[in-house]
């Protein structure tokens, strides 16, 4: 069985990837296009998020049709061919798959509307009248978690947008199907599964007591969850009847598992083989919504990495990120704002990358991708940042207060087109892209760091290229996390011991740093300054300098 903890990630969202046929939306012949650019990054695996078929309200996180390719991104036989010439370079594809809910033009959705019993009870119903949704709980995304829909009288539950409505998972038929479209997949050769929103297919049971109103602040899924019991039933059943039997490596998308959970989740025989690591994904005041958002500190990022390290202790490997489609680009966010530059990217890039478990990176981060700047409403695509406009703008907020509120958080900014190059279009299109280019990008690109060897881009693949080397890697794979000078106020080192004893050093500020080494010492094997040279054991960092 092949050892996915040594694997390095690299997760493509194809719409925004490459397009080849000029409509300004990738494709999955532009994701084969850029294999060879993809080897030579040295990544084991993609994962791709969802091109099945849909409305794309959600950009395709609304289902509707687990089995079919989009026309928009190409065929079965696209994805076949992309799969072919992927496993020829020894890279392993995975898919994203999103079970929690559908889009309500499924099947499944448009039956259950017309009346079928078997398919209105694949989905979660309450009585109500029309103007008075059942309780006053809050979506994911914004506004009121139950729509009305008046073909069958009753109010149907979506912790996202309203057009995804949650599958009822109680019914058995429901997680038949699941399996069904699961092995589907694997049976075509498929490597494995991030699965999305995965702990919130377990409700607080029965539906019929949802209380008729809350008003403690909470959202839905506070509610929905926190007494809810036996989601690891399914998730176990979802394991043995789909993953096991094809040795799938598999990511779940969890949230606030609890510590005596993990071994559960992905110890040995766990529900995943791993889970992501997002004690990072920090914002303050949650509760009261997107305008009181607040930047993660510096002190803050890492000790949320190191409480993370004890908690897991040997139970597994977390899945480590920085960004993905529905985050910031990492650089803008973990960043102190005004002091992203070359050497602050690579820092971070270093600290998350060399940490205990197994790095995700999220298409064009390599390169170091920036967030948008403040974009009209007009231009902004993402639907929950819309939905979050219309909550500042309810709040009181005016419209340029609420544009400004959204604009950190708005997952456009992790969307827009790849940077190929300082053509057109950053090189993504010939034709008209479907979401806006950031305007950085003739600085900002592929081309242009493919030929400089101090890049983003060389770094990546320097990181990588440690982290594979035969007299390094076991220890970086393997090795434990012990925390040096912990408690040093924007400094973020630690130890990785195993069959060596690693130090890494990254100094989070603009300011110098004087920092004494615990021995001399041996061998500087990556930094991002030149020409980096250490006599004994005391050590001054520069300005966001790792080694």
């Amino acid at each position: 069985m092949y050892d996915f903890r040594k694997s390095v990630v690299y997760q493509i969202y194809p719409k925004s990837f490459c397009d080849t046929n000029g409509d300004g939306l990738g494709d999955l012949r532009g994701v084969t296009a850029k294999l060879d650019y993809l080897k030579t990054l040295g990544v084991d695996y993609i994962w791709m998020t969802p091109f099945f078929v849909s409305p794309q309200r959600d950009n395709g996180y609304d289902v509707a049709d687990y089995r079919n390719i989009d026309p928009r991104f190409g065929t079965m036989e696209d994805f076949e061919t992309l799969c072919r010439e992927a496993k020829a370079r020894d890279i392993r594809v995975m898919l994203d798959m999103v079970f929690n809910h559908t889009s309500t033009e499924h099947e499944w959705f448009q039956k259950a509307l017309a009346g079928d019993p078997k398919y209105e009870n694949y989905y979660i119903w309450k009585d109500g009248d029309p103007d008075t949704p059942p309780n006053n709980w809050q979506s994911k995304f914004g506004g009121s978690t139950w729509e009305y829909a008046p073909q069958v009288g009753k109010y149907y539950l979506h912790l996202f947008n309203k057009t995804q409505a949650d599958l009822n998972w109680e019914n058995p038929e429901v997680r038949e199907e699941v399996y069904k479209n699961i092995n589907w997949w694997l049976d075509r050769g498929l490597s494995g599964f991030r699965i999305d929103a995965i702990i919130n297919i377990k409700k607080k049971l029965p539906y019929k007591d949802y209380p008729a109103d809350r008003s403690d602040g909470l959202s839905c899924v506070d509610h929905m969850l926190a007494d809810a019991q036996g989601v690891g039933e399914f998730l176990g059943e979802m394991r043995d009847r789909g993953f096991a039997s094809h040795e799938a490596f598999t990511v779940g998308e969890v949230f606030n598992e609890k510590d005596e959970e993990l071994p559960d989740f992905i110890g040995d025989g766990g529900y995943f083989s791993s889970i992501f690591n997002f004690s990072t994904n920090v914002w303050g005041g949650s509760d009261k919504g997107w305008y009181d958002c607040k930047r993660i500190t510096p002190d803050a990022y890492k000790k949320c990495y190191f409480d993370a390290q004890k908690k897991i202790g040997d139970h597994g490997f977390y899945s480590n990120i920085i960004e993905n489609h529905d985050q910031p680009r990492g650089v803008s966010y973990y960043i102190p704002e005004g002091d992203v530059c070359l050497e602050s990217k690579k820092m971070l890039a270093a600290l998350y990358f060399l940490m205990r478990g197994l790095p995700f990176i999220y298409q064009g981060q390599e390169i170091g991708m920036e967030n948008l700047p403040v974009i009209p409403i007009e231009q902004v695509d993402d639907i929950s940042a819309l939905d979050q406009y219309q909550v500042a703008l309810d709040a009181g907020f005016t419209s340029e207060e609420a544009l400004k509120i959204i604009s950190l958080r708005n997952r456009d900014n992790a969307r827009t087109p790849v940077q190929w190059s300082a053509e057109k279009n950053a090189g993504f299109t010939q034709g008209t892209p479907w979401l806006i280019v950031n305007p950085n990008y003739t600085k900002i690109n592929v081309a242009s760091q493919e030929q400089d060897g101090n890049s983003v881009l060389a770094f990546y693949k320097e990181l990588i290229a440690l982290r594979k080397n035969p007299d390094y890697k076991e220890t970086f794979v393997y090795g434990d996390v012990i925390p040096f000078e912990e408690s040093r106020h924007n400094l973020m080192a630690y130890h990785r011991k195993g069959e060596k004893d690693l130090l890494v050093l990254g100094n989070f500020q603009k300011e110098t740093q004087e920092v004494t080494l615990p021995s001399k010492c041996k061998n500087i094997l990556l930094n991002n300054y030149p020409n980096v040279e250490i006599e004994g054991t005391q050590v001054t960092l520069k300005g966001y300098q790792v080694f």
